[in-house]
């Protein structure tokens, strides 16, 4: 006679009787009880399942003495504000790390334009080319100007120590809280 056993006993049942790896008997365990206290693998139990380096925008960390560079922001009000930042981080990162307008919806992979910058004309020529990638999303920000880039592209450098970019007055904004 054939038993038949719903999904979540089923798996509790191979969960139980056959040897499997950590990260399985992780996945087993979320699955096979859905209403207990563990739902959500903690980030020791994330760590078998990848190994990419997690990326969290925003958090900036502080320059050492002597090492920082600057950087300016002018806001679409006209305020400007000037963050000493480190080396390689970008504007994305710098901006939601003080907590400016700049949305960054697909989280600086290059995807969208809602970190769109309006970048100073005597900085412009020190940064690298854009991307064909970025030049494909900037297409599609609002208020493109000559020298338009995304904040997610632009990595801080000795090069471009001290440099001004504007928030552009309008931008695409993929934020769902709008429509509340």
């Amino acid at each position: 006679m054939i038993r038949h056993l719903s999904p979540l006993l089923f798996i509790r049942n191979i969960a139980t009787t056959i040897p499997i790896s950590t990260a399985s008997q992780l996945t087993f365990k979320t699955i096979a009880y859905p209403r207990s206290r563990r739902l959500i693998p903690s980030y020791n139990q994330l760590s078998f399942f990848s190994t990419t380096t997690i990326r969290h925008h925003g958090h900036i960390k502080k320059p050492e003495p002597g090492e920082e560079l600057k950087v300016t922001f002018v806001l679409k009000d006209g305020e400007q504000k000037t963050f000493d930042v480190c080396e390689d981080e970008t504007l994305l990162d710098i901006a939601q790390g003080h907590d400016l307008d700049m949305e960054g919806a697909c989280g600086g992979s290059c995807a969208c334009s809602t970190c769109h910058v309006i970048v100073d004309p005597d900085y412009y020529d020190a940064l690298p080319e854009p991307e064909d990638d970025e030049n494909d999303m900037l297409d599609l920000a609002p208020g493109l100007t000559e020298t338009s880039r995304l904040g997610c592209q632009v990595k801080m450098s000795k090069d471009i120590d001290g440099i001004r970019v504007a928030l552009p007055t309008m931008t695409r904004n993929v934020n769902n809280n709008d429509f509340k």
